[in-house]
């Protein structure tokens, strides 16, 4: 062990340094627009998953041109959005060995990452950063929270698959290679989150006593500091930094607001919302424990904080690999038993009805987005949403044509309406795509890609 150490005056001097510079550059967002300057809605991504799989026989569309006509009955909810959507086959998922028998830990880990996660360190959280969070990273400086994570289940799932660590069977969203980011069950949370905390009595918490000045006793020398740590450290400092930007981040998008605010006031109308717009939909807790409801209001989530704003990348996971059950489908099964079905007609039946009831919420969710008026548009057209599953086939376990749809033209860099059966390309092509798309600089393929899909592009 070293015996030179650091004092706290130090470590606080050289944690700032790392702070101010950076991000003076991602500040000009925040900038007075030229007056009459064109109204261009921002482009948003999201995801939302489903484990184990589809019947692939009522999934795929039988052709290219018979898909807006007569989609397969997993699709027919749908109908009506299925030229705002882009179906491709032969997007494969990333090969697992060497953790040939962990395939359930790997469909939802390796999702968002197309990595898989280091061999040598299988105890712990040690993938890539995932998508969402590269987006996140580049425009969370613009809201109020740079990325929404949220999920039907909690992220406690216990198993053991070829010593990988627990967190992989529940997590698809990941900070950094070694940070899983936790999503958030609750509804009323989720909404106390996205427009302020209530104390017990409902009323509106004050705001958190958090000021610049306080970011300023983090100025210094961190550049220097981190030479002189051990790798574990620097690990830890890195993380720690992310942290603190993420509340620098959040204060410049409050001052924004707090900008709009009195723009509001005067009468002048913010640049970011044009006057024609949509009003921000209304939000209703569910009282019941209908399965169908609960996902509903956390799509009704995802659509009010893209439509207000506050955040541009959001992360929905339907459920989680160890399955779950679906009351409202007539039986009580969980959904992991009926994948490994065997060809037996209940078995395939029952799988058939859990797909077609997820894809049923991811189409209330799009369609909802397609009612809502914003630019010269509507708020889909400025979206890019992603539903899918992190398995081809379930009883095999197979992920050589993974399911997935888009939904949304990500402001006209999609071109939707069409369902394409022959594309030779992988999960890290497809994300690597889609960041391309919603205008995310890369200067890496994600995780095994090797090229952008170029078929997908308006």
């Amino acid at each position: 062990m070293s015996s030179s150490l650091i004092s706290r005056r130090t470590c606080l001097r050289g944690i700032s340094a790392a702070l101010g510079l950076p991000l003076l550059d991602t500040m000009g967002w925040a900038e007075p627009v030229k007056s009459r300057q064109a109204y261009k809605p921002p482009v948003r991504l999201g995801f939302m998953y489903m484990p184990h799989g589809v019947i692939m026989d009522e999934f795929w569309p039988a052709a290219p041109d018979s898909f807006l006509k007569n989609p397969p009955a997993a699709l027919e909810s749908l109908r009506p959005m299925l030229s705002q959507c882009l179906l491709m086959k032969g997007i494969s998922g990333v090969p697992i060995k060497p953790f040939g028998s962990a395939p359930h830990a790997l469909e939802l880990s390796t999702w968002l990452t197309a990595t898989l996660p280091n061999a040598a360190k299988r105890s712990e959280i040690h993938i890539a950063i995932s998508a969402d969070q590269i987006f996140a990273n580049y425009y969370g400086a613009l809201t109020a929270l740079p990325s929404l994570e949220l999920a039907t289940m909690p992220q406690t799932h216990k198993e053991n698959q070829e010593g990988l660590n627990e967190g992989y069977y529940s997590h698809c969203s990941f900070r950094s290679p070694t940070q899983a980011m936790p999503a958030e069950i609750n509804p009323r949370n989720v909404l106390n989150r996205l427009f302020g905390k209530t104390d017990a009595g409902g009323s509106a918490a004050a705001a958190d006593p958090l000021d610049r000045s306080m970011l300023d006793l983090v100025i210094g020398g961190a550049r220097d500091l981190r030479r002189r740590l051990p790798h574990g450290d620097q690990q830890k400092l890195d993380e720690y930094l992310d942290s603190v930007r993420s509340v620098e981040r959040r204060i410049a998008a409050i001052e924004q607001r707090q900008k709009d605010a009195a723009l509001e006031k005067a009468g002048i109308a913010p640049a970011r919302r044009a006057g024609s717009d949509t009003p921000p939909i209304e939000i209703k807790i569910p009282e019941g424990d209908k399965r169908s409801e609960y996902m509903q209001v956390m799509c009704d989530l995802t659509v009010l904080a893209f439509q207000s704003d506050t955040t541009r990348v959001s992360t929905y996971i339907g459920s989680t690999p160890n399955g779950v059950s679906y009351p409202e489908l007539g039986f009580s099964d969980t959904h992991h038993g009926p994948t490994h079905h065997n060809n037996q007609p209940d078995k395939v039946r029952k799988v058939a009805a859990i797909t077609k009831f997820n894809i049923d919420q991811f189409a209330y969710m799009v369609k909802k987005m397609d009612s809502l008026h914003e630019g010269d548009g509507t708020l889909l057209d400025n979206c890019i949403m992603m539903w899918g599953s992190g398995l081809e086939d379930g009883n095999k376990h197979t992920r050589e044509n993974l399911p997935f749809i888009l939904a949304g033209r990500g402001g006209g860099a999609l071109k939707t309406g069409r369902f394409i059966n022959q594309v030779k390309g992988n999960q890290g092509d497809l994300l690597t795509t889609l960041l391309t798309c919603a205008g995310v600089p890369l200067d890496r393929p994600i995780g095994i890609a090797t090229r952008t899909i170029r078929e997908m592009m308006a």
